[in-house]
């Protein structure tokens, strides 16, 4: 293994990819050390522990924990990510975006070139929200004037945020792997010493007890499953047959050959536990809320048990997060797949499914199979985004109407969890892995195709041809 890390740097081009994509990571770093002018860092931090179960907790994952300290890269890049889902949903239900898309690099830099204007226009507003909310909150967030502090950050945070959106394509241009994917990457796995050194002193401090040695023991072998577990449905993939027919062209046969029409199991990707989390974090934010001058929301009579019940970790929470996973899953598949132009195209060309006659009958058989492994990838969404709940603060099914209290007979563990802080929730470890393979699989290709071998032991070299 070392011998083949070793030969990413005896290419050239490749070693001048890797070590450019490295030094821009390390400066995409370096700004989670410079704060925005004029903040309070101590009440700043008090503020994201009281809402740490908000929209603000994924936001500030998504940043590495610069949100939480109002550094100047503190948006980070979701508003790159936003307006790219705005343009890519565009290009389906918008006719003109979608001729556009069509007419190849011409069409694509365009639409790239609005997605950038869209991310600047989204920074704005975003840094603007974010000033306002810091300057009219009960305690003191800000150490300057209101009138100096909002043009102040929001210039700030939106020329973070621009720079960072040129560091992603930098690297996506001249790196290696995803740049915007890798920015995300690098943000989460930032908090992985800090996990490891929380694990250390739970460990000296014995905080479970005698059974700490097995809690610890258990802890490490389910991380290393969970983590085989999404490499092999992220590498699982349903391949329909298919055959085209032989054509003659002018003095040639053509076609004939065999083929395969692969359907990953997982086609979303992670998109639907961003979108679920982000629609079921939001009524979070009114928690603490004043509408009506009788105290905030969370302590009405009416709204207060809904907002409550709609905490992380709650019954209802949890039961409304399964059921908009499976739903945005079916949805954004439905989006960006499209069985009746494959089957259309299938048919230009000659192609068939054994056993399935062209047109009609193979758009239908497509999405049938579709919908099945759909539904198999929302239930491993599902499984991996609620097994760090557990762990964290567990199902409140005590605090369930009329049957909670046969559930207070169970060991405080299955209501209250383990209590770990958990680094690695769901949402980020489908993105630390799945980046890392991708990465790993284009570094993969850059070797095989030099003629060196890849990671993967079925990799191989490819052979040169031989001289006699």
């Amino acid at each position: 293994m070392l011998e083949k890390f070793a030969n990413i740097f005896r290419i050239p081009d490749l070693r001048k990819r890797v070590l450019f994509t490295l030094g821009l990571l390390a400066v995409y770093r370096l700004g989670a050390f410079i704060p925005t002018p004029g903040i309070n860092a101590d009440a700043l931090a008090q503020f994201f522990n009281m809402n740490s179960g908000s929209l603000l907790g994924l936001g500030d994952l998504f940043t590495g924990g610069n949100l939480r300290r109002l550094t100047i890269f503190a948006l980070g890049i979701m508003p790159y990510i936003t307006a790219s889902i705005i343009f890519q949903l565009l290009t389906v239900i918008y006719e003109p975006l979608a001729k556009l898309q069509k007419e190849g690099e011409l069409g694509r830099r365009k639409i790239t070139q609005w997605t950038r204007y869209v991310t600047v226009l989204l920074g704005v507003i975003q840094s603007f929200a974010i000033a306002l909310t810091l300057t009219s909150s009960s305690v003191s967030m800000v150490t300057i004037s209101r009138g100096a502090f909002i043009p102040m950050c929001v210039i700030t945070l939106t020329a973070g945020t621009a720079f960072i959106m040129w560091l992603g394509e930098q690297i996506t241009e001249r790196g290696i792997g995803n740049g915007m994917s890798l920015l995300i990457f690098t943000g989460i796995v930032v908090g992985l010493p800090k996990g490891i050194m929380d694990i250390y002193t739970k460990a000296n401090d014995k905080t479970w007890g005698p059974l700490t040695p097995v809690v610890l023991v258990a802890l490490i072998v389910g991380m290393v499953a969970v983590v085989a577990f999404i490499v092999f449905v992220e590498r699982s993939e349903r391949r329909i047959p298919v055959q085209y027919a032989k054509r003659i062209v002018g003095r040639k046969m053509m076609g004939g050959q065999s083929t395969h029409l692969p359907l990953r199991v997982n086609s979303g990707g992670v998109m639907p536990v961003i979108f679920a989390s982000s629609i079921l974090s939001a009524p979070l934010l009114f928690q603490g809320v004043n509408f009506f001058g009788s105290g905030p929301l969370n302590e009405t009579r009416f709204l207060g048990p809904i907002l409550r019940g709609l905490m992380p970790g709650e019954p209802w929470y949890e039961i409304l997060y399964i059921a908009a996973i499976v739903f945005f899953a079916y949805f954004y598949i439905s989006i960006v797949f499209r069985p009746d132009d494959i089957a259309d195209n299938m048919r230009k060309y000659g192609g068939f499914i054994p056993g399935i006659r062209p047109g009609r009958r193979t758009s239908d058989f497509i999405n049938d199979v579709l919908t099945r492994i759909t539904l198999v990838g929302a239930l491993y969404l599902i499984i991996i985004s609620i097994i760090p709940t557990i762990l964290i603060s567990g199902i409140h099914f005590n605090h369930l109407w009329l049957i909670g209290r046969y559930f207070d007979i169970l060991p405080p563990v299955f209501t209250n969890g383990f209590g770990f802080n958990f680094y690695f929730g769901g949402t980020s470890l489908l993105i630390v892995v799945g980046v890392a393979m991708d990465t790993v699989q284009q570094v993969e290709s850059q070797l095989i195709m030099r003629h060196y071998d890849g990671f993967s032991p079925k990799s191989g070299r490819i052979r040169g041809r031989r001289s006699w």
